[in-house]
């Protein structure tokens, strides 16, 4: 079978495509013929080799798949074959709340490969059947970006209808977070530096855009639109410094969800108005399995269907993550085998 490894020049151009086979299931192993695959910010820092996330060489990238079981091993009672699952991006996390434990071994990062390969080999208690009803591009882009979108709304956030959110970029996470807020009645404000992105989601039903390069002191114009009040959630994918302008933005009681790093991993924090705001500042790590099964049956009822931008082959993957790298499109890159 055909895989990408990272090599030590650790960059997207050096991705190396080689030949190789897997190995022998184990008893509760099966084997998974991947149909397609969706890239994240995160699969960036991995093949580059940022920080905490740089793997060794050899690593293969990339979290998120699908795929339709081809083999299974002689223990395997949950799955069958031809049955279409999508790997967990924290594979030890079932349920209840996140430990040190369910956050070891993430799928195409550090410690562990991941499926930007023809064929992979999962424990069965690994993977999650996907919706009927998305196809396999879709379906692929579900388990880091959306489930970290349901996370931080759906089970952190609990938002009600009537909420205001505000929702940074036009991102994965932030149009996952678009969908989930408009699906429980919530009022949501976008942020984007791009008018033709804003008109685009202006077409998913967001009805407050503001353009953060025409108006860099946007959070005036958020409490413009609340009343003075501010919102009640605020999606934060940019991080660092950045995080002042939601703390200013945010109502009293409100809550900051910080998903994205783009602006850094540290930055100068107003703990004052944190404080005198009574602000929750919050991390989100993806999610469980038993999120992204609730999460699953919502994108059934609703019939929400995700937003892809562009659809590569297998042998386009590095044109895919340059493409990622340059931030340019509106919503999910994917690639499909």
């Amino acid at each position: 079978m055909k895989t990408y490894q990272i090599t030590e020049s650790y960059s997207v151009a050096s991705l190396n495509l080689i030949e190789k086979d897997h190995h022998r299931l184990l008893p509760n192993e099966v084997l998974i013929k991947i149909k397609a695959l969706s890239l994240n910010y995160r699969d960036l820092l991995v093949i580059k080799g940022i920080n905490d996330w740089k793997p060794p060489v050899g690593r293969i990238p990339v979290s998120d798949g699908v795929g339709v079981i081809v083999e299974v091993g002689s223990a395997v009672t949950s799955l069958s074959i031809h049955d279409r699952v999508a790997g967990l991006f924290l594979p030890n996390w079932t349920d209840g709340k996140l430990t040190a434990e369910k956050l070891a071994n993430p799928l195409g990062g550090k410690v562990r490969d991941g499926l930007l390969q023809e064929y992979v080999v999962l424990n069965e208690q690994e993977l999650i059947k996907v919706p009927a009803f998305l196809s396999d591009v879709e379906a692929a882009t579900l388990p880091c970006a959306a489930l970290t979108a349901w996370h931080g709304l759906m089970e952190k956030d609990k938002i009600q209808p009537g909420n205001t959110v505000l929702i940074q970029g036009t991102g994965g996470v932030s149009l996952f977070s678009i969908q989930f807020a408009l699906m429980v009645g919530a009022e949501v404000i976008l942020l984007s530096g791009s008018e033709e992105k804003l008109q685009l989601a202006s077409q998913m039903g967001v009805n407050h855009l503001i353009n953060y390069k025409r108006l860099p002191n946007w959070e005036d114009e958020v409490m413009n639109i609340t009343n003075g009040l501010g919102v009640d959630h605020v999606v934060e994918v940019v991080g660092g410094d950045h995080i002042n302008k939601s703390i200013d933005a945010v109502a009293l009681d409100g809550t900051i969800s910080i998903i994205g790093l783009i602006n850094g991993f540290t930055g100068n924090i107003n703990t004052a108005k944190i404080m005198s705001k009574q602000i929750k500042l919050q991390g989100i790590n993806v999610g469980s399995k038993e999120m992204f099964n609730k999460m699953n049956k919502a994108l059934e009822i609703n019939h929400i269907h995700p937003v892809i931008d562009k659809v590569f082959s297998f042998e386009e993957a590095k044109e895919a993550l340059t493409l990622l790298e340059s931030a340019s499109h509106f919503g999910k890159l994917c690639i499909s085998l």
